[in-house]
């Protein structure tokens, strides 16, 4: 990955043989960084909060002082804790100081964290929350009450948001996209891809229109653009979801029958030279054995589903995200 200045302010992811469905023409970069922040002002999904869980109102310190104060990378910790609104340390490591060696990487990753915390730019959840979680370096960050006011104050939220302790349930889910973000951003930093776009949820649905008229969004949890190898004029597009085996197949099946109906409307096709994502479900459950089980019964489903495509959806384990976009492509 290519080596960035920044101003600092302290001293501080087994695929079966499946057809490809999108192929398009590079046209040139969609987007000068991995991270792209999501539109609020659009959408507000649920944060999966239990309710009545807002800390204490605490004093609040001079806004302008602070926000001069943040560095460049300050505010790109910031907006990405923002846009997946649950990030862990390691995360936070591989989006922002990648370029650096891992040991050193992340003690400063803790040095700024620690200083963003203390502004209360960001805060930490309690440790009881992420269960099997544990060590420092697993502390996982939200925006706290200065950072969501810098935010309000730059025009990239509209509305106030205090803090919700979330459920066990989204919190898996949010870092199972953090996981998927930071594969592709690893997989770009060693050379195998260049990542042209990734947007995480709310920026990734898409809105289309169902039978009577009736209004419809689809829900993506990432869409992702990869050029592979980097530089290459063919781009792979992908939409991913993130299963933690909290599902049941007939519930996943019916998601994958709306992406085939927004594939029926032609829009995403009008948007890519003709051409429609593959539709990724990186799955995973407590147990090896049980994560596969419903690979295998999901593929099996979409397989006697007559109304679904061939090609258009695979079924991996997330540590596989990456080799379904370098099969290469068909039409």
């Amino acid at each position: 990955m290519t080596e960035k200045s920044y101003r600092s302010s302290g001293s501080d992811v087994e695929v079966t043989s499946v057809g490809r469905i999108r192929s398009a023409i590079r046209s040139g970069p969609t987007t000068n960084s991995p991270l792209t922040l999501s539109s609020p002002a659009l959408r507000k999904p649920n944060d999966g909060a239990h309710r009545g869980t807002t800390p204490p109102r605490r004093s609040v310190r001079d806004l302008g002082k602070i926000a001069q104060q943040l560095s460049d990378r300050d505010w790109e910790v910031l907006r990405s804790v923002a846009e997946h609104r649950y990030l862990s340390v390691p995360h936070i490591r591989v989006l922002h100081f990648g370029e650096m060696p891992q040991a050193s990487g992340l003690r400063t990753t803790q040095r700024v964290l620690a200083r963003l915390r203390r502004d209360r730019v960001l805060a930490s959840l309690p440790a009881r929350i992420g269960g099997h979680r544990s060590g420092s370096g697993a502390t996982i960050h939200y925006v706290d009450e200065i950072g969501d006011r810098l935010l309000r104050q730059q025009a990239e939220r509209r509305t106030r948001r205090p803090f919700r302790e979330p459920t066990q349930r989204f919190l898996d889910h949010q870092l199972g996209i953090a996981d998927a973000h930071v594969a592709f951003v690893e997989a770009a930093a060693v050379g195998q891809l260049e990542l042209l776009r990734c947007e995480v949820e709310p920026a990734s649905w898409r809105d289309y229109l169902g039978l009577g008229g009736a209004r419809l969004t689809l829900k993506p949890d990432l869409y992702a653009e990869i050029a592979s190898p980097p530089g290459s004029d063919n781009v792979d597009a992908a939409f991913i979801e993130i299963d933690r085996g909290t599902e049941s197949i007939p519930t996943l099946l019916k998601k994958c029958r709306e992406y085939e109906s927004y594939r029926r409307q032609g829009i995403e096709q009008d948007r890519s030279d003709g051409a429609f994502p593959l539709v990724i479900w990186s799955m995973t459950a407590p147990t090896h054995a049980r994560a596969e089980r419903r690979r295998i019964a999901l593929r099996e489903a979409i397989r006697r589903d007559r109304s679904l495509p061939d090609g258009l959806f695979v079924a991996i384990a997330p540590e596989q995200l990456i080799q379904p976009l370098q099969k290469g492509t068909e039409s």
